[in-house]
């Protein structure tokens, strides 16, 4: 009998069929994998357990390039000062918290040097964060480039979203102080609704990217496959791990929050070991 489906397993079947037609899409324009002999990603179903190995093997992989690894990413808290600076001194007020959480949409992107480094170390190569640079000369760089630039995209449609969510509640005039911004938006019915909203179209700017990059640029990174198989392979792979890719994303999340405190500085440790862990879930997701 026909049944009403939930939003849940509406979402995941719009997932999969999301996935089958990107990987359709790029088969017609760049040629069928499987007519050249590669047939498509199997994607493993993966729990709790899974994700604690990851995260033992992101530790164990930042404990081996902690020098290395510490040096790569010591760009990531510096720009993130940068930003909120630049938010402090141009009357950006109502942009600081997007700026800061809209670092995790482009994450993925940025830890593309860990996931070489852990993969070099997996196959018992030499690596340094020499190496981590050496990703540029792989086959697959300019797909990693233009799926890069697809979560920058996002990243400003975030901010864009931000600003005019400010602008519909607390606006439009800018806030003109820290102190009367955090005032309005912890005591005002419009700061709260502000932040409600927010929270709900950051939560699916978030989802989204989770789900084409939780796996896509590792699989660049690892396999000659193109761009729509990468992210048609993400996308099934969150769809067939529901509550597992939920977890890892809440997992994420707060180690992003407890890595900006103080001033961001956590991110030099929280980046690499989720860039690191990272490469091992997607060992553990794709076969």
């Amino acid at each position: 009998m026909d049944t009403i489906r939930n939003p849940i397993e509406w979402g995941m079947d719009a997932l999969k069929d999301a996935g089958h037609a990107i990987e359709s899409t790029s088969n017609a324009l760049q040629g069928s994998e499987t007519a050249s002999g590669r047939t498509r990603p199997r994607v493993n179903r993966i729990g709790a357990a899974d994700l604690r190995y990851a995260l033992k093997q992101g530790f164990n992989d930042f404990a081996t390039y902690r020098s290395d690894v510490i040096f790569l990413c010591i760009i990531y808290p510096a720009i993130s000062i940068v930003l909120v600076y630049a938010a402090l001194n141009q009357n950006l007020l109502a942009l600081l918290f997007p700026l800061a959480s809209g670092f995790a949409l482009v994450g993925p992107v940025a830890a593309v040097g860990l996931y070489e480094l852990s993969r070099r170390r997996e196959r018992g190569l030499p690596a340094s964060w020499l190496h981590a640079f050496g990703m540029v000369r792989q086959p697959s760089f300019g797909a990693i480039t233009i799926l890069g630039l697809v979560l920058l995209m996002l990243f400003f449609f975030w901010l864009t979203a931000a600003q005019l969510i400010y602008m519909a509640t607390l606006g439009p005039e800018p806030p003109v102080s820290m102190s009367a911004f955090i005032a309005d938006v912890l005591t005002t019915s419009a700061g709260w609704t502000m932040t409600l909203i927010g929270c709900g179209v950051g939560f699916l700017f978030a989802l989204i990217v989770l789900a084409i990059s939780v796996v896509s640029f590792p699989l660049l990174l690892d396999r000659p496959v193109g761009i729509g198989t990468a992210v048609g392979t993400s996308l099934r792979a969150v769809a067939v791990n529901p509550g597992t890719m939920a977890l890892w994303g809440l997992i994420v999340a707060g180690a992003l929050v407890l890595g900006s405190l103080p001033l961001f500085l956590g991110l030099v440790i929280v980046m690499p070991v989720l860039g690191h862990a990272t490469w091992h879930l997607y060992r553990r997701v794709v076969g």
